[in-house]
């Protein structure tokens, strides 16, 4: 019985799953499948297509199609915020790397840093009137040279007027990030709220990540409170999918 090509790309998602293509191999050429399973090359195609969309596979020149690779990274959860860590120098993004075993430099992260005026979300985050004038600093997170995610955090100037938080100069704003300036400013981060959610990528982000066809990216907002419920940081981040494994550890609530 001939097989179709959603059969096809089955086969195929199963023995890559299994480990019989591991991560970076090549898979068989297009002509050598369909000779195995006695079908045509145009189903070959379009199975190949679907593993592509399906964010297993590139297809790379002059090297045929290539099983792409897991997530390398973990993205902690509440522990990658914990003040053992910025309050000695850790900034998130770097406990993040410490836990995946990765080795991380400050020049790993871009900065931008500039006034722009708040829009609605922006506002309603940091309890300002629509169109009030905020810090933006925007960075773009690299690993061995690779993009994995971009994070743009929006400050009340009140707070951060001054501060290593808004010199542009690349890497952390210091040693312990922008938490440790926050506490240096007596606004020490209490706690947080963050939200996810998956998308397909912008043409921008594309480019920015360096993302192949067919991938999503991970969306995350994260406001940020003293004990007080003072906001003090709205952030939104956008992450290359493939790039993270999304780890958290936390106590049950009673």
């Amino acid at each position: 019985m001939t097989i179709g090509y959603r059969e096809l790309a089955g086969v195929l998602r199963d023995a890559i799953q299994q480990g019989t293509y591991p991560q970076g191999t090549t898979l068989p050429k297009q002509e050598e499948i369909a000779a195995e399973h006695s079908i045509n090359i145009n189903t070959v195609r379009k199975a190949v297509a679907m593993l592509e969309a399906e964010g297993l596979v590139d297809s790379v020149r002059r090297r045929g199609t290539v099983v792409r690779p897991r997530p390398a990274m973990k993205r902690l959860g509440v522990q990658r915020y914990a003040k053992s860590k910025w309050k000695y120098g850790l900034v998130a993004f770097a406990a993040d790397r410490e836990a995946s075993g990765r080795a991380w430099k400050p020049g790993d992260q871009t900065n931008e840093v500039r006034k722009v005026k708040a829009d609605a979300e922006t506002a309603e985050a940091l309890q300002l009137d629509e169109g009030a004038t905020v810090f933006e600093r925007a960075r773009l997170v690299k690993d061995d040279d690779v993009p994995t995610h971009t994070l743009t955090s929006y400050y009340n100037p009140v707070h951060v007027e001054g501060t290593p938080l808004v010199d542009p100069k690349p890497g952390p704003a210091t040693p312990g990030g922008g938490f440790a300036v926050l506490t240096m400013q007596g606004l020490e981060p209490d706690h947080i709220t963050e939200s996810f959610h998956s998308r397909m990528p912008t043409p921008e982000e594309i480019d920015t990540l360096g993302l192949p066809p067919g991938e999503p990216v991970m969306i995350l907002k994260r406001q940020t409170f003293t004990k007080d419920d003072v906001p003090i940081e709205f952030a939104r981040g956008v992450h290359a999918a493939s790039r993270f494994e999304w780890s958290y550890t936390f106590p049950l609530p009673d």
